[in-house]
């Protein structure tokens, strides 16, 4: 049975590990700052992480075989490594399992890779702070060369395939002072942004224009973003804090949330259908399974 306290808080209930693996060859030598984790072919799943100087390793995992390693290739990042470490973020493109973008923060760069071959590199006005492949963008016929990036209080829109103004051919300004530290995109081309200023905004990539701006959905900073697949019209929202709330952005209204024993360190949710999990400063995972409400 499901727990539920106030303002539709759902509570957890403890659950015990069955099985883990662990992966043996991911050698980093500094911090991983980013992992993300896409579905591949052949019963695979593709691993990609990235540590604090832009060092890229991916890994084919089985996940039905007892050795759960399978491949993996490492890229060095452009700079050899020189310098002073700082964020950087991963993301795999939706339509193209091989490219994958990095994003380094002091660098202000955000390099595309297909498989180990550098394609190219773009070069944002401020510190990129989260970036997203914009999903079956009408602009593009539903290929996805559209990179959707946060620096600063912008949200800047790039194309892969352009090389007039560097690839950016779009760039929304956010409110003075303000930094936008989360977006993402829906399978339809939404692009959701979120940061300081605790509201989601929708943009229709058709006009760039905002559809809605969900005022407060968060008591504080927003650090993470992701459309609900079974319908687009909810949104979940990560705080800096301890809460992730589900809502309907159009309306402004919250479905239901769930809260960790302690700051997130981070979230996510699966590609296809809606389970959540977030990691808490404490260690302990949390997970929603949005199907069973």
């Amino acid at each position: 049975m499901l727990s539920k306290g106030k303002e539709s808080l759902l509570i957890p209930d403890n659950a015990q590990v069955i099985s883990s693996s662990v992966v043996d060859r991911c050698p980093h030598r500094s911090e991983i700052q980013s992992v993300s984790l896409a579905e591949g072919e052949d019963d695979c799943l593709i691993l990609g992480t990235v540590d604090s100087y832009g060092h890229l390793i991916v890994s084919r995992l089985d996940i039905v075989a007892d050795d759960i390693d399978r491949t993996s290739y490492s890229v060095p990042p452009r700079d050899c490594g020189v310098g002073e470490g700082s964020w950087a973020g991963i993301c795999f493109s939706p339509m193209q399992q091989s490219m994958v973008a990095v994003a380094r923060e002091l660098c202000k760069t955000i390099d595309i890779y297909d498989q180990d071959i550098h394609v190219r590199s773009l070069r944002t006005l401020w510190y990129p702070s989260s970036f997203s492949f914009v999903q079956c963008s009408p602009q593009v016929n539903g290929s996805s060369s559209l990179l959707a990036i946060a620096e600063g209080s912008q949200l800047s829109i790039w194309d892969i395939r352009m090389n007039n103004n560097g690839g950016c051919i779009q760039r929304i300004s956010g409110s003075v002072g303000d930094t936008i530290y989360s977006t993402c995109s829906s399978p339809s081309g939404l692009i959701a942004s979120g940061g300081t200023d605790r509201a989601v905004t929708i943009y229709d990539p058709r006009r760039w224009s905002a559809l809605s701006r969900w005022v407060g959905c968060s008591k504080y900073e927003i650090t993470g973003l992701s459309f609900s697949s079974v319908d687009q019209s909810f949104i979940y929202v990560q705080g800096v804090d301890y809460e992730i709330t589900c809502g309907h952005w159009k309306q402004s209204e919250r479905a239901f949330s769930f809260r960790g024993d302690s700051n997130w360190l981070g979230f996510s949710k699966c590609a296809n259908n809606d389970v959540i999990a977030g990691w808490c400063e404490s260690g302990s995972i949390f997970i929603a399974d949005a199907r069973q409400l």
